[in-house]
């Protein structure tokens, strides 16, 4: 998550620095509001973050089973209300061509697009195209039209309709009238209450009062590391997309240059990030642009702010536009003025037709935007979206025209020339993908149309249920022979808090079903080798069980490692004096090394693991400031964790020696394997003081005040739960007399929460 920062005016000279993760919450006093905490205090650790849109934000409450309210749709008529408003217009924002296709398919894709391999984050499943930033991002221009003319659909069906849903079906629904095949949909998206203020979009500062100022950030692009065509040349992790308020490329060029070769290397860089190889994503753009139009027939200084600071008596809708009507002809979205094919509202291979047969030259919009279009005057001409009779010469993008001339995206674009039938395929599944890849498991889809195969890989697929799932005598023999192992405590709860710390709540992935942390790449990361001898040992003891089994009963090896992890806390807490019955779900499934997708994995490979106090040694030799306990906190927002489970968990893996290299930072304690308070107490002890043991303050020495004699080690990630003043709140408590039954009580919750993060299969089936 570092920051590239550019701090001149020279677009193509960069400097490398830091900047925290979570920049970008406040604007404080620059627009005339009173500073924010993080004004006054701007390395504050943002704890409040791990309470953002929780059940207070939520009207529906927590009780609320969207789910069966989907399921209760009548799915045809939805979709039938749907495609009848495509097809008709509204005074205030007339459709362009008389259908409203083109345009919701770009607010789907643009819900959908934000989505970003590295962390998860982003995409259609909270709807927040809905909140700022994202609703008043320049790139998402007009789209808060689209939601406004959708409002009676989702009027009608009220909280039985996600928003999430309701755009990404909007956009399937546009697809299906003009003619284009979609692979299907699957529902269950849970719409956010509020603005997400925690992730980062990047690191440029921009002013969204003054719409022309989107110019002049654009060319002081922070996030670019080298120059374009450098082999050093990347974007900054965990950015996607090449611009602040883009939601993937500029569609003139880098920095507008009209360089179509820049172009296709900053395509290739931001969709890769977003999850898309070289076909899926010629496909997408093509498949995209063989519809509807671009809008740019009023220059962008003239255009009012976005919707999160427009008037009152705007209610909501944004970037007025006072030129002539202000909509139809006159509409000014990204300043580009054009359609692409003859027919913008079918389905057809005119695009790639198009691009190909002629020669395109560079030219301006009536908004000053570069652009493109045919050399040869004969080339067809697109009818106007609103003037009867009236037409207009073809367009194409800069990032059009880098299809034509990057050698590998022009031999996809000539397959797909060649075979109208593939495109069409590729665009259908990548459309799916693109538009899905956020929710998860398959097991989270609602509705008729969702697909259940496996050969979607980006669906991480494991296995159905083959076998009957082991009982409680299976459960309490096979948690004896755990233990009677010479497999250590210590391990084994490290084993399995290991295959469970790779869920992403951002992205619903990762976690330990599937049994992926015995599998490339997950077994070969630094932080989970000490896993290895314990996997060993517990293949054998499933091999063992399972061929003594003759009733159909199989026990997987990810049910193994997540109930070696309960017998060792349940014993830790035993040899601290409670008895303590940690809960143990079975039916976790082993995925295999075919079903999973090496590179795709490798993005969950943690660089700072607070947890299992792991710091990646390429993080630790980069210069930036971004320190581990803000990695920490990230992690912790990842995991669905509230500051209350966060402290209560690593005081619980500290104590019972979690750390990925054995060692005894942090642990605070002489009975390591217990599950004492000892990490509370000596931290927030006022006989001992800490002093750094390195320049940087990475690592730490607690010594007795009176005597000097060191007593225990630690890191960042330690002495974060007693420097915050939140974090400590919550440590004194587990710290006092009366704390220590507390604290094991409230370990035991959270780690069986984390061990269930990923069951969809569980709550789905309870939901049914």
């Amino acid at each position: 998550m570092l920051d590239i920062k550019n701090d001149k005016t020279d677009t193509q000279t960069f400097e490398m620095t830091g900047q925290c993760p979570f920049g970008g919450d406040s604007i404080g006093g620059a627009l005339g509001t009173p500073p924010a905490l993080s004004d006054w205090y701007p390395d504050r650790l943002k704890v409040e973050q791990l309470h953002h849109n929780g059940p207070q934000a939520n009207p529906l409450g927590d009780d609320f089973d969207y789910a069966a309210a989907f399921n209760r749709i009548d799915y045809p008529v939805l979709k039938q209300d749907i495609k009848s408003f495509l097809t008709s217009t509204v005074a205030w924002w007339p459709s362009d061509y008389g259908n409203y296709g083109p345009q919701m398919v770009r607010m789907a894709w643009h819900a959908a697009g934000t989505y970003r391999i590295a962390d998860g984050r982003g995409g259609a499943g909270e709807a927040l195209q809905r909140f700022a930033p994202l609703s008043s991002w320049w790139d998402n221009g007009n789209t808060d039209k689209s939601r406004r003319l959708l409002w009676p659909i989702k009027q009608k069906y009220g909280s039985a309709l996600s928003w999430g849903d309701l755009m990404v079906l909007t956009g399937n629904c546009a697809l299906e009238i003009m003619g284009f095949p979609t692979y299907g949909f699957g529902g269950g998206r849970r719409d956010a209450w509020e603005a997400d203020t925690s992730t980062y979009w990047g690191p440029e500062v921009w002013n969204p009062k003054d719409v022309s100022s989107f110019d002049s950030m654009v060319t002081r692009n922070k996030r670019w590391r080298g120059r374009n065509g450098d082999a050093d040349y990347d974007l900054e992790n965990p950015l996607a997309a090449t611009h602040q308020a883009l939601i993937y490329v500029n569609p003139e060029g880098p920095y507008a240059n009209g360089d179509p070769m820049g172009s296709a290397r900053d395509i290739r860089i931001s969709f890769s990030r977003m999850a898309m190889n070289d076909e899926e994503t010629v496909a997408l753009i093509a498949g995209g642009h063989a519809f509807g139009k671009s809008h740019g027939m009023v220059p962008a200084k003239d255009i009012g702010p976005p919707p999160e600071i427009a008037p009152i008596e705007a209610m909501g809708l944004g970037w007025h536009n006072p030129e002539g009507t202000g909509f139809g002809e006159y509409t000014m979205t990204n300043g580009i003025e054009g359609s692409w094919t003859p027919d913008p509202t079918k389905w057809d291979n005119a695009y790639l037709e198009n691009l190909f047969k002629y020669e395109w030259v560079q030219t301006k919009s009536p908004a000053g935007a570069l652009q493109w279009i045919p050399a040869d005057q004969a080339a067809p001409r697109t009818p106007d979206a609103h003037i009867p009779g009236k037409t207009d010469a073809l367009m194409m993008m800069t990032t059009d025209i880098a299809l034509k001339v990057d050698p590998a995206y022009r031999a996809v674009c000539e397959k797909f020339l060649n075979d109208f039938d593939a495109f069409t395929q590729a665009f259908s599944k990548s459309w799916y993908k693109l538009t899905h890849r956020d929710m998860g498991p398959r097991e989270r889809y609602l509705g008729p149309e969702k697909r259940n195969e496996d050969g979607l890989l980006w669906q991480d697929p494991i296995p159905p249920l083959d076998h009957d799932t082991i009982g409680v005598a299976e459960i309490h023999a096979l948690k004896r022979a755990i233990l009677a192992t010479d497999i250590s405590v210590s391990d084994l709860v490290f084993t399995a808090f290991s295959a469970a710390a790779t869920y992403r709540n951002s992205d619903k992935r990762g976690g330990a079903n599937g049994g992926r942390l015995a599998l490339a790449p997950q077994k070969d990361w630094a932080v989970n080798q000490r896993t290895i001898p314990v996997i060993s040992a517990l293949q054998n003891i499933m091999a063992n069980f399972n061929g003594k089994q003759s009733a159909g009963i199989r026990v997987s090896l990810a049910d193994l490692i997540v109930l070696g992890g309960c017998a060792a806390v349940e014993k830790a807490a035993a040899d601290s004096g409670i008895v303590a019955l940690v809960p143990f779900t079975p039916g976790r499934r082993d995925a295999t090394q075919e079903s999973t997708d090496i590179e795709m994995f490798t993005w969950l490979k943690p660089v700072v693991d607070g947890f299992r106090n792991y710091i990646d040694d390429e993080f630790q030799s980069m210069t930036h400031n971004v320190s581990p306990e803000e990695m920490f906190l990230d992690k912790a927002q990842l995991l669905a964790l509230t500051a209350p489970e966060w402290v209560a968990l690593v005081g619980g893996l500290r104590v019972m020696g979690a750390n990925h290299d054995g060692s005894s930072h942090g642990t605070f304690t002489e009975r390591v394997g217990v599950l004492s308070n000892d990490f509370f107490t000596v931290l927030t002890s006022m006989e001992y003081e800490w002093k750094k043991v390195d320049e940087k303050g990475m690592t730490f020495s607690l010594d007795d005040r009176t005597t000097g004699e060191p007593r225990f080690k630690a890191t960042r990630n330690d002495l974060v739960f007693g420097s915050n003043s939140q974090l400590r709140a919550v440590s004194e408590v587990y710290a006092g007399s009366d704390g220590h039954t507390r604290f094991v009580k409230d370990f035991v919750r959270v780690w069986d929460k984390v061990m269930m993060l990923d069951r969809y299969d569980i709550r789905v089936s309870a939901a049914s």
